[in-house]
């Protein structure tokens, strides 16, 4: 069960990369990462609660929010430049 949880989202992120790299516009671009770190922080809490260490909790609440001012920076400069 856990195989195929990392084979889904392991596919999840080849189409989000592929999507960030053919993707027409900025916007498509921008949510392709974001949905692409959506999976990321999903992946590594169930590795914290695979391996059971509470740090990797800790990894994923930094990344999420690091990922949301990501977002957030490029939503504003894309929006700034039309």
């Amino acid at each position: 069960m856990i195989e195929t949880f990392f084979v889904l989202v392991g596919i999840g992120v080849v189409l989000s990369f592929i999507r960030i790299l053919l993707g027409p516009t900025s916007s498509d671009r921008v949510a392709a990462l974001d949905t692409m770190n959506v999976m990321l922080i999903g992946t590594i809490t169930v590795i914290a609660l695979i391996l059971k260490r509470g740090i990797y909790l800790d990894i994923a609440l930094v990344y999420g929010l690091l990922s949301y001012l990501e977002t957030v920076v490029i939503s504003r400069y894309l929006e700034g430049r039309k």
